[in-house]
Formats: C-alpha cells, sequence, structure tokens
C-alpha cells in the first residue's frame, strides 16, 4: 500500500466513506471464504497489489464487485500498479476506479473493468502517470 497522492487529488480521511465507493464491501476473511483461500494468503494478495483494501469503520473491507466467481478480476491487479506507478494511494485509487464516468458503458472504471472495456481502463490508467 503506498501513501503518496499527489496534491491536486488527496481525498478525505481513510474512514470517510464518499459518493464515489462501491456499493457493497467484503471484509478480508469473506474475500477469503469467496476465493476459498487463507486469509494470510488475501493478505499478501494486498501487499502485491492484487487486490485493495481500504478501511471502512476501522475495518480493512475489499469491494464485493472486484471479486466474481470466486475470482478477483483479471485486470485488477494491472491497473492497481498503473495508479499506483502513478502516485495514488489506495484510498485515491479506489475513487477513481468508482468515480463515475458516463464515457464507459458500467459508468465506472471498476465497473468496466468487469466488462470487453477493461484495455480501457488500463489505458486510461496507464495515462495518468503522464
Amino acid at each position: 500500500m503506498t501513501d503518496s497522492v499527489p496534491a491536486d487529488r488527496a481525498v478525505p480521511g481513510p474512514d470517510l466513506a464518499g459518493p464515489a465507493d462501491p456499493a457493497d464491501w467484503l471484509t478480508l476473511p469473506d474475500v477469503a471464504e469467496r476465493l476459498d483461500v487463507s486469509i494470510s494468503k488475501v493478505h499478501q494478495m494486498v501487499r502485491d497489489r492484487e487486490l485493495i483494501a481500504v478501511r471502512r469503520d476501522g475495518v480493512r473491507r475489499i469491494p464485493a464487485d472486484l471479486v466474481v466467481n470466486r475470482t478477483v478480476l483479471k485486470h485488477l491487479p494491472g491497473v492497481l500498479t498503473l495508479l499506483a506507478d502513478a502516485g495514488y494511494d489506495d484510498e485515491a485509487a479506489l475513487r477513481w476506479l468508482y468515480e463515475p464516468d458516463d464515457s464507459l458503458p458500467g459508468a465506472t472504471p471498476a465497473a468496466a473493468l468487469a466488462s470487453d472495456q477493461a484495455r480501457e481502463i488500463k489505458r486510461r490508467a496507464q495515462a495518468l502517470g503522464f
């Protein structure tokens, strides 16, 4: 997890849910059960940026729609790495993923990652670094 956020992209504290937050959350033990892996593996996946976890009400949570059909969305790790390389911390990356965008069929980059628009989302994330 990174700590740096560009000044123009600063976000409120981690316990403040914003309008761009996902609708449903999973705790890390819930994710472990859904993926049929140990809780240690889920922690490792978060450290390796295969998943994104943020604190809500003092508990680390993962957006439920990023873990589908007993697996993590295919392109999520790549997008998380691109966002981290652009200087986004986990809160800022989460906001970017769930910020409404009328030019996307799913209305948010996170929803588009689950569709055939995943390459477009990766392209947009990559462009943030420049």
